[in-house]
């Protein structure tokens, strides 16, 4: 790593580079993509690789799904009229998928973009918790794989960049290091994590199912239930995180010399600063319980208010991102590790979500569909699954049964009720299955390594906060209250 960084180095760094982004359309990728054309309009390219039949199509992605949002406002300010001539000689949509050996792309494409790409970032990833396994090993693993061949063909590569998840580290407690995992490494003791008989694993359930009866839907429901249980036997909660642990194990196996950067975010939360607080897509872990409790779906949830939630807003991910890329590249053979996360350096707690949420509630009361005020009602925690469960049961379990043997002998007269209480009840169970292991979350990342790099940041001018990653410079209840819930407020209930 070089000695000192400001914003200077790292905006001539992208000067006449020529960059190949993944999962652009994402939340991140925006964020990266618009970052890198505000801060640097001399770069050469940036390449994006976007699902698309054909490169029309894939152009018309890119323009609808990532230069033509709000996000990229202030940068068509800055250009005004000549934006659409400015984003057309930088931004090249390329139709292809990482899921795809060569990517997806022809032959004389791929050759072209070898001998221009000065660096990749890896971004594409599927995020469903419960995806389909045979999914998540294709995108998350498989796409890794492809990634670094096409690597290997790129003359002039000076850095990849992956970006993975805190949470590869599992349900772990204590403090979490910063470290590449190995080949073959589990959490489950006495297991050993063989990619490839994994792979060959979904390939034979496949084939038994071929023949059944409404096979479609019966691959969807056995590929769920197999990627859930495999992760959980190897020690895993979830798919996603199972599948995103696979993928760094593979960079690490197949990375060769050339110089990668695995970037570990926790929960990422909306943009704090710029070019749009509060801009963010998508839900994310923490907002469905804000959705839910700004519709009056969600009267209780299973959380300790004390519980560290570990949590970082966008901007600052993609920050870290830019400085580690410049901070690493061209060095060979190295596989630097950064835990973007805010758990040790400043943490936020459930709490300090909780009270954001009711000063900002009690402060701008939701409205119903005829203009009616909705009061905002408290909610309540259970810091035990059991306590959570014995609630559930006797509020609602209990209640809604009584209401459904009544409805059927009243011949249905009170099935809206019913519907309506049995789908509330369903929601709060489905989020809690979902988010509970998040909410129990023990575990403390350690972010020695993001912290060395925080440290050759120089802070002198306006222009070098730009880039600031530093969780300590943040006030997380008036982040909630004053940017994060009215940015979900904004882009996310619509």
């Amino acid at each position: 790593m070089k000695e000192s960084m400001d914003a200077a180095r790292i905006i001539g760094y992208f000067k006449g580079k020529s960059i190949l982004i993944t999962g652009s359309t994402g939340f991140l990728g925006k964020i990266l993509v618009e970052k890198i054309l505000r801060v640097q309009p001399d770069v050469n390219k940036i390449y994006l690789l976007v699902r698309g039949i054909d490169a029309p199509s894939a152009k018309q992605r890119v323009q609808q799904e990532v230069t033509g949002t709000e996000l990229f406002g202030l940068l068509r300010e800055k250009h005004g009229k000549g934006f659409e001539q400015f984003v057309e000689e930088k931004v090249v949509a390329l139709a292809g998928d990482i899921i795809y050996g060569n990517l997806g792309l022809e032959a004389p494409m791929l050759e072209e973009l070898a001998k221009d790409v000065d660096v990749i970032v890896n971004i594409a990833a599927t995020t469903n918790f419960y995806e389909r396994y045979d999914v998540s090993l294709d995108v998350n693993v498989m796409g890794v794989k492809h990634l670094c061949q096409f690597a290997k063909q790129c003359a002039h590569l000076k850095m990849l960049m992956h970006v993975s998840t805190a949470y590869v580290s599992g349900d772990r407690e204590g403090l979490i290091m910063e470290k590449p995992i190995g080949p073959g490494e589990s959490l489950r003791e006495g297991t050993y994590l063989d990619i490839d008989a994994e792979l060959r694993l979904v390939r034979e359930v496949k084939k038994e199912l071929a023949g059944s009866d409404d096979a479609q839907k019966t691959e969807r429901k056995a590929m769920k239930e197999l990627g859930l249980q495999r992760a959980r036997h190897f020690g895993w909660s979830n798919t996603y995180v199972f599948t995103k642990a696979m993928g760094e194990m593979l960079l690490g196996q197949l990375r060769g010399d050339m110089p990668v950067v695995i970037m570990r975010p926790s929960i990422i939360t909306s943009l704090r600063a710029d070019p749009l607080p509060g801009w963010m897509q998508g839900t994310r872990t923490i907002d469905t319980i804000i959705t839910g409790y700004a519709k009056q779906n969600l009267s209780c949830f299973l959380a300790d208010l004390r519980t560290v939630m570990d949590v970082i807003p966008g901007d600052m991910v993609v920050n870290a991102m830019m400085a580690a890329m410049v901070a690493h590249s061209e060095e060979k053979g190295v596989q630097a590790v950064y835990h973007a996360t805010s758990s040790l350096r400043n943490s936020a707690t459930y709490n300090d979500l909780y009270q954001g949420g009711r000063r900002y509630f009690y402060e701008n009361p939701r409205l119903g569909k005829n203009g009616e005020v909705i009061p905002t009602k408290e909610m309540y925690f259970f810091n035990t699954i059991a306590r959570f469960h014995l609630y559930m049961i006797l509020t609602f379990k209990l209640p809604l049964e009584i209401l459904h043997l009544v409805n059927l002998l009243l011949c249905g007269l009170f099935s809206r009720l019913y519907n309506d209480l049995n789908r509330k009840y369903k929601f709060v169970m489905h989020l809690v299955d979902v988010y509970g292991p998040f909410a129990m979350f023990k575990g403390c990342f350690d972010d020695m390594n993001m912290e060395r790099l925080r440290l050759t940041m120089a802070m002198r001018t306006p222009e070098d906060q730009m880039f600031n990653f530093d969780p300590k410079i943040i006030d997380w209840e008036d982040y909630f209250y004053r940017i994060h819930i009215p940015g979900v407020l904004k882009y996310v209930c619509k």
